[in-house]
């Protein structure tokens, strides 16, 4: 058997899987399944009310699980799926009150990479799965991450080698007009705008996706900003020992950001100074990540 036949096993039984996505690994349970919905809550320690996102196998699955499907979700799926894109919709009656948090609509996304793809096809309906890692704490971009975080807690974990882009999916609410972007990812909101011809919004409005919390992926560690390297080394002057996190390429800040958090926490550092990259692109998600870890503590 392979590691997807097992997986799959274990899914269709109601159990527990980590898979890879291109963004971070994912604590999967079958969607339809609400006492295996109920479990990821209890593993992460995750508020019931904070929703989940459904992964599926192409977009033609959206039907099963909107109820409508507003012209900029279908734009956007048809441009970017699969990929790391999530979809805020209107919910479809069959949908579970639990993935939702009670809500009256669903995030749906296809994940760009082939081992969970495989997965997804052959399971034949829809996964819940938010990051595989204690509610909170840092995301996970390897297997190793989600065994040190959640240890027996997961069934199974699918291993897919690091994740390529690092941080977690755009979300995008496609029940309001104009669209908002609730949580910025690898799709920067110029590009969503770009691709639907008209202006998109930033998030407003109460908490209804994830991430949209003001702290989230906080390490144990410390987190202090810099707006340039300048600026940390005056802020480590105060701080010896603090560490600093910098890099000019954003692609590879991102691929890294979580993992090197990570290590500092497994080092016993106290405090990270992290340098804000420019408000541009991807920069504008690893911002994002920076500033709800550094407003833990």
């Amino acid at each position: 058997m392979s590691d997807v036949d097992d997986a799959l096993a274990v899914l269709r039984a109601g159990g527990l899987v980590a898979i890879p996505t291109e963004t971070v690994y994912g604590l999967a349970a079958d969607a339809s399944n609400p006492e295996a919905v109920r479990r990821i809550f209890a593993v992460k320690r995750r508020p019931a009310d904070h929703p989940l996102i459904v992964h599926l196998a192409d977009q033609a699955d959206m039907k099963n699980w909107a109820s409508t499907i507003p012209v900029p979700a279908a734009i956007l799926a048809d441009a970017c799926w699969p990929g790391p894109l999530t979809l805020l919709v209107p919910q479809a009656a069959q949908v579970l009150d639990v993935v939702t948090g009670g809500r009256s609509t669903v995030g749906l996304r296809v994940p760009a990479h082939p081992l969970t793809l495989e997965l997804l096809h052959r399971f034949g309906g829809g996964l819940a799965a938010p990051s595989a890692n204690r509610f909170g704490r840092v995301s996970p971009t390897t297997a190793d991450h989600v065994r040190a975080d959640l240890g027996v807690d997961v069934d199974f974990v699918l291993d897919g080698g690091p994740c390529p882009i690092g941080v977690e999916s755009t979300i995008v609410d496609c029940t309001v007009d104009p669209p908002q972007v609730l949580r910025p990812g690898a799709i920067p909101a110029d590009e969503v705008a770009a691709l639907l011809q008209r202006p998109v919004d930033p998030a407003a409005g109460p908490s209804r996706a994830p991430g949209m919390l003001e702290s989230h992926y906080a390490p144990r560690c410390r987190v202090l900003l810099a707006t340039d390297v300048a600026e940390a080394r005056w802020l480590r002057d105060s701080s010896p020992t603090a560490e600093i996190i910098d890099d000019d390429d954003p692609v590879h800040y991102a691929q890294t950001l979580f993992a090197r958090l990570r290590d500092a926490d497994a080092r016993g550092v106290d405090t990270v100074i992290a340098v804000l990259p420019p408000a541009v692109g991807l920069g504008h998600a690893i911002r994002d990540r920076l500033t709800k870890a550094a407003a833990t503590r």
